[in-house]
């Protein structure tokens, strides 16, 4: 009867997350070691559970409960005859190269599993036992103990003390950031021309449980705009998260700063910066693991530390993150992996969520988080995501491999190599796109992959250098191999060398990225540039039902002088001929209203001919230029030219780090030169693709040719025009523009003006 009327559990906890918050210990360890698959631990799991006599139950539910925790789970198997719990688990290899901290997790969870049996039936004590499977020889490794059951009772009830403090300070954290937020008021009083619809759809689409596309002019503030409403949403939602998700660091810089910007005094909301490894990495080219780094050694054992330091200091980006994990002596990366948990607003890259293996996307799922997406210039994503679902494969550093590797991978290699050679030994052109992977070459990558990983699993010191890559690539290539489609294309290549290539090509990422935007309680897409509206949820693989919303421009059409060179083509057969034109009406504009200037140009070919004309004829104007490959400092110095009250002409190149993500305001930049329609290069890649999508979509050229070109032309014009005040020119250098199906892909509220040469 005391049961009956005891108050219900007012926190529910699996055994996975129970002990993976108290029970990891010891030294971070990422050496590489290939994990079998789930779909191999489930067989594995299968296959001891058969071996077992009468009287064995597999995947028992389970439940317990420490004062207002209700711990629940499934144990892996139960022996009613011996009262032995088990707690399977697969590996390949050496037993001994199981890592410290990943068996006090397991000797964790199956204690837990073995309280909670002895609570069932009432007994004094129970055999424990970890049972280890070794895929390759189907061999039983098992680690035994037996304990009374007071000591499992003292582990259970340990675990669960220091779970439930921590679950009693996040639902205080939470209760009273859900109060504030209801309370919470918009940053700047007044919203902008168009945010309030922008705020109004993103809400509307949280509620609804919805996927929005939203275009909004550059310069309403659509990063403010799109927190803020799912920040109000998150109380009656119960949102879990909020992922901010970027293509670039700047980015991230201006989420952060809307962030700055929201009363989080009245509303401690915890926001984190995910930075990549590379960019944080205390200890650049030592190995993650005890040995190699001082702050990997002793990582599980100081991180309930560092972790409630970082709850109590909320504010989480990259700087504070570091000085919190160097004052811990833990790795800042993995600290900031750590804090997702426990955090309310997570900002990082793409490919976080995206990616094939992505680390917030898998968290979502594992912890069946409410989460709401909200993806930053999304126009950015459909390259993106082409990239993490394509890879590629060079002969010539296989054979640097091989030429190194172990015997038995050589040999694997070298059957590899032997069916590479028969795939394009009647190939008769530099480039061949096919639209399947022959058999036996998918066969031989999947057998040198397997013998790698065989490797790697017995002997993980040799998990670096040209041999791990080799292996990364391999492995990517038949991945992708096994879900190759419609979606992609299988492209041969050979190089002037005669190096031989081989490349999976993704042309419309939906297939991978659908199940993201199912799976997420909502999710916003947002940019200046996201027409025609149909592209996007196509080839990004949003569902039928995505709401989407045209936001107006604050922006009046007097604001921008947009001019169309009637005269000029910039088409490539015309482009020489062209540059004295081109380059006049450039130097007399300036030389009517001197001031600063981008000019854009689709290549960097174009780019070198056009500055190098423009130097020749108008040496008196200072100009500057955008270089391939330009190093982050390069960057910062050639915007730093664009200074108020400057003059001169800033040569970049269209779509590149100057054509998005920078603000100009006032006099910093007062007009800009497009010196193409941005079309992709016509060449038999491209064609393949137009192929593609004219037989999946029916808009095969506008798909591949029109749409990007056109994103990229409106984006840099967006430089210009950045607050309510500013004024400026623009100049489309190709005649082309003035084409109707091309001028209806335009800005509404620019008024394009024809221009000819007795105008100038």
């Amino acid at each position: 009867m005391a049961a009956a009327t005891s108050p219900s559990p007012a926190f529910t906890v699996s055994v996975k997350t129970l002990c993976a918050f108290g029970a990891k210990a010891g030294d971070l360890d990422l050496r590489f070691v290939p994990a079998p698959s789930a779909q191999e631990g489930q067989a594995g799991h299968r296959l001891v559970q058969a071996r077992r006599g009468a009287g064995y139950e597999s995947e028992i539910a389970l439940s317990s409960r420490h004062e207002q925790l209700h711990v629940r789970g499934r144990a892996d198997g139960y022996d009613t005859h011996r009262r032995r719990v088990e707690e399977i688990k697969t590996f390949r290899g050496d037993f001994e190269a199981i890592k410290a901290n990943h068996r006090a997790l397991h000797w964790a969870q199956a204690r837990t599993y073995a309280w909670m049996l002895c609570e069932r039936d009432a007994l004094e004590q129970a055999e424990v036992a970890l049972v280890y499977l070794d895929l390759g020889t189907e061999r039983e490794v098992v680690l035994e103990e037996t304990c009374t059951r007071e000591a499992l009772r003292e582990h259970f009830d340990r675990l669960c003390g220091g779970f439930l403090a921590w679950a009693e300070q996040e639902a205080a954290h939470r209760a009273g950031l859900d109060e504030a937020l209801d309370a919470l008021s918009f940053p700047h009083g007044e919203f902008r021309a168009g945010q309030r619809d922008l705020a109004q759809a993103v809400y509307r689409s949280a509620v609804s449980q919805r996927c929005l596309l939203a275009q909004a002019p550059t310069g309403i503030g659509k990063t403010v705009a799109t927190l803020f409403p799912l920040l109000k949403a998150r109380p009656g939602r119960k949102l879990d998260k909020i992922y901010f998700l970027t293509a670039k660091t700047s980015g991230r810089s201006i989420a952060l700063n809307a962030l700055r910007t929201m009363d989080r005094e009245r509303a401690p909301l915890r926001v984190l910066e995910l930075a990549a490894r590379e960019k944080v990495c205390e200890y650049p080219g030592r190995a993650c693991n005890g040995e190699a780094c001082p702050l990997a050694r002793g990582f599980y054992d100081r991180l309930p530390a560092a972790r409630s330091e970082a709850a109590r200091a909320a504010w989480l980006d990259r700087e504070a993150v570091r000085s919190i994990a160097l004052a811990h002596e833990v790795c800042p990366y993995f600290l900031a992996q750590e804090l997702v948990r426990w955090s309310d607003v997570i900002v990082g890259d793409y490919n976080y969520y995206f990616d094939g293996s992505a680390f917030l996307f898998g968290l979502m799922k594992e912890e069946d988080w409410r989460v709401a997406l909200l993806v930053d210039e999304a126009h950015n994503l459909l390259d993106r995501a082409r990239g993490m679902y394509s890879a590629q494969l060079e002969a010539q550093a296989v054979d640097a491999v091989r030429g190194k590797a172990p015997p038995f991978i050589k040999k694997a290699l070298g059957q590899l190599q032997r069916e590479w050679l028969l795939l394009q030994r009647d190939q008769a052109s530099a480039y061949e796109a096919r639209d399947e992977i022959p058999e036996r070459f998918t066969r031989a990558l999947q057998d040198v992959v397997a013998v790698m990983a065989e490797h790697f699993t017995a002997r993980p010191d040799d998990a670096h250098g040209l041999l791990q890559q080799c292996f990364f690539d391999l492995l990517q290539f038949s991945r992708l191999a096994d879900s190759f489609g419609k979606h992609s294309v299988f492209e041969c290549m050979v190089g002037d060398d005669a190096e031989r290539m081989l490349a999976i090509r993704n042309l419309v990422p939906a297939p991978f990225l659908e199940g993201r935007f199912v799976d997420c309680n909502s999710a916003a897409c947002f940019s200046g540039t996201l027409a025609p509206f149909s592209f996007y949820r196509d080839t990004l693989g949003l569902p039928e039902d995505t709401a989407t919303l045209d936001v107006g421009s604050p922006f009046r059409s007097e604001q921008l002088t947009v001019r169309v060179a009637m005269d000029v083509s910039t088409r490539f057969r015309d482009r020489d001929r062209s540059l004295t034109a081109l380059t006049d009406i450039i130097a007399g504009q300036f030389a009517g209203h001197p001031g600063n200037y981008l000019a854009f140009f689709s290549s960097f070919d174009y780019l070198a001919s056009a500055s190098a004309a423009f130097a020749e004829r108008h040496p008196e104007i200072p100009a500057w230029s955008q270089s391939r490959g330009m190093r982050e400092a390069d960057r910062d110095a050639f915007l730093a030219r664009f200074i108020a009250g400057g003059q001169g002409i800033g040569f970049a190149v269209l779509g590149g780090a100057f054509g998005e993500g920078i603000d100009l305001p006032g006099d910093r930049l007062v007009g800009a030169f497009v010196a193409s329609l941005g079309l992709p290069q016509y060449n038999e890649p491209n064609e393949i693709m137009r192929e593609r999508m004219h037989a999946l979509f029916g808009d095969g050229y506008e798909y591949t040719y029109v749409y990007p070109g056109l994103q990229k032309v409106v984006q840099a014009a967006g430089r210009v025009i950045r607050t309510e005040t500013d004024a400026g020119v623009l100049y489309l250098l190709d005649d082309r523009f003035a084409r109707e199906e091309i001028r209806a892909l335009l800005p509404a509220w620019w008024h394009v003006q024809p221009l000819f040469a007795a105008q100038r």
